[in-house]
């Protein structure tokens, strides 16, 4: 048994593209269908049993990604554990695409190793063969993912090897999406907590097994973190603002105000969804991209195999082995995953076919249903420092508004590099400079204009407020062929009125904090709620136009100054695009697993229910 792990990185200087369109298999009545995946920087993981390499022939074609790649290798060997939690995991199974076998054969082949698809490879590695595809890089070794205090500078991290991709909805508010092992969980905030019960519920999973499947990604990955003046005092503050009972430190969401847990450990080290491959059977893990073939006499069509080109433009294959129960499984996330679906020609036959591409089966509701949780937030100026804190507390109304707060320095100004952290010009969330004229020149420009600003001006933090949901929806669509372009999206914000009243609430709840007893101390007296909410606005934080005084109405203010908390789901949903047990429908070996698949957000954060779902 051989264990093999390749990272593959883009290769940016010879831009070796991903071909794109039908590639046709020339055996009698068969064709293959290129299943793509979107962008190009692939992390793999595989897992090899080499007593099950069948060399079995199948009488069918390929779907093939084929992509330009540089890539990193490791020699065979199994997992070291001794010292993992305080030290980047020696995962010896990484191996470089350019020395991966012309043909080779798994059990499973999933596609994105993300938040679902780390702990989902690590899962199904006990008893098979698996083949994990990610197209970006490790997050270790990488600080702006790793620390605590460096949060916010891997989003405002533009170059191609960033491992976050910027992508800007239709409406205008700007976003991310991960390019990395271990996907959002190596971005967030870090908060971490579990799904409401009524939200298992109606997804119709089996509680017990829900909470082992929590319970075995806590183990790894959650932490109870330190609470600091600040955020005590947003705590007490929720308090003072009827936002109660109290329910301590848990993981469970309980409507009232609470502690939650953290992906940052007791020294600020991040710990991602990529540590739970610590638990992978060592003696099996790679990783490439996907096939689905159309077969005549079969009344569906057939997930198969996955073909790719490493950075010599070398072509590699990977099948899946013969038996029931193999398959491919996307986990590329909600943007990923139904453009990859499109590109392979799943999806609404009408968009397909004016992208040229041939439809294998009429899906009109690939990529619809897509939402993302509205974020607003007040930034407030403290009279005095405060610490470095992420989200931590969660006041869980009653109305369905979720109040946070974050504070510090990658929030505000960052003293080593001065990029000033959420308030860098080159991030969305409450950025200095209008996106359109976020050029190189002009963001050298205008950090070095802050540089002069007293620090003072960028000491305080956020209280912001999320929205359950959202009711409102949109839809994805293909912008080009090309799986290296984002898909353009649109989220439609605020749409549906009951969303609008939501927000409207959590930022009357915010107020009171602010204005409560306990968060005086980070309060200047003569900076009004007016002042707060008009400052706050005036901020470039994304694409929409902005009105004067927006502090006279409440409703204007969050469409206004509406933004990402990176929540956004859809496109594959449940009952919609795959069936209960998240096989799509109408495709035989194939599967969707991720955030893709929600109707609704669970909880106050997703990434706990996403790691979940893969176990």
């Amino acid at each position: 048994m051989t264990t093999k792990i390749y990272t593959i990185t883009y290769n940016w200087s010879k831009k070796i593209a991903v071909k794109i369109g039908i590639t046709r298999i020339h055996f009698p009545g068969l064709h293959g269908i290129l299943l793509r995946f979107s962008g190009v920087n692939l992390s793999l993981l595989s897992r090899v049993m080499s007593s099950r390499l069948s060399r079995g022939t199948y009488n069918g074609g390929l779907l093939s990604t084929e992509a330009g790649t540089l890539a990193r290798v490791v020699a065979d060997a199994t997992i070291t554990l001794a010292g993992f939690l305080g030290e980047s995991p020696n995962y010896k199974f990484l191996h470089q695409a350019t020395s991966a076998p012309p043909i080779s054969y798994y059990d499973y082949i999933i596609i994105g190793g993300g938040t679902a698809g780390c702990p989902l490879a690590t899962t199904l590695s006990q008893k098979a063969t698996v083949l994990l595809l990610e197209r970006g890089g490790s997050p270790y070794g990488n600080p702006n993912i790793t620390d605590l205090a460096a949060f916010g500078k891997a989003l405002s991290d533009l170059s191609p090897s960033s491992p976050s991709q910027r992508f800007i909805s239709e409406e205008g508010v700007i976003n991310a999406r991960a390019r990395v092992l271990g996907g959002g969980s190596c971005l967030n905030a870090g908060f971490y907590t579990r799904a409401d019960s009524q939200y298992v519920r109606a997804a119709g999973w089996d509680g017990r097994l829900v909470n082992e499947s929590y319970g075995w990604v806590e183990k790894m990955v959650a932490f109870e973190p330190p609470i600091l003046r600040w955020q005590a005092a947003v705590r007490d503050g929720l308090l003072e603002a009827g936002v109660s009972p109290y329910n301590g430190f848990t993981y469970d969401h309980l409507l009232g105000t609470k502690v939650g847990g953290t992906i940052f450990d007791g020294d600020g080290r991040r710990h991602t969804a990529a540590d739970l491959l610590r638990f992978a059977n060592p003696k099996g893990l790679t990783a490439k991209k996907v096939i689905i073939i159309g077969l005549t006499g079969k009344k569906r069509p057939l997930a198969h195999g996955v073909v790719f080109r490493d950075a010599s433009g070398i072509k590699h294959r990977a099948y899946l082995n013969s038996g029931p129960k193999n398959e491919i499984i996307i986990s590329a996330g909600a943007l990923g995953s139904p453009q990859l679906l499109m590109l392979s020609g799943i999806g609404p036959s009408d968009h397909l076919k004016a992208h040229n591409i041939s439809v294998v089966l009429d899906q009109p509701l690939v990529g619809q249903g897509m939402s993302d949780n509205p974020m607003n937030a007040i930034f407030v100026p403290s009279p005095s420092p405060v610490e470095v804190s992420l989200i931590q507390v969660v006041g869980i109304t009653q109305f369905g508004s979720y109040i946070e707060a974050a504070s510090g320095e990658p929030f505000v100004a960052m003293p080593a590099e001065k990029d000033f952290g959420m308030f860098s010009p080159k991030i969305g969330q409450l950025s200095t400079l209008p996106p359109k004229q976020r050029t190189p020149e002009a963001l050298s420009q205008a950090i070095e204009s802050m540089k002069a600003l007293d620090p003072a001006v960028f000491r305080g933090g956020f209280i912001l407020e999320k929205i359950l949901g959202p009711i409102s929806t949109g839809h994805l669509a293909l912008k080009t062929k090309s799986p290296h372009d984002n898909p353009t999206v649109t989220f439609n914000y605020f749409k549906d009125p009951q969303d609008l009243a939501r927000c409207v609430h959590g930022l009357k709840v915010i107020e009171t904090v602010i204005e409560s007893k306990a968060f005086s101390p980070f309060r200047y007296d003569y900076l009004s709620l007016p002042i707060l909410l008009n400052m706050t606005a005036s901020t470039p934080v994304n694409l929409l136009p902005k009105h004067a005084n927006v502090s006279t109405s409440l409703e204007q203010f969050c469409k206004d100054t509406v933004m990402t908390i990176w929540h956004y789901h859809g496109g594959c949903q449940v009952g919609r695009v795959v069936d209960a047990d998240y096989r799509v429908v109408g495709v035989d070996g194939l599967r969707v697993v991720d955030g893709s698949t929600f109707i609704y957000s669970p909880g106050t954060n997703p990434q706990a229910t996403v790691m979940m779902l893969g176990r």
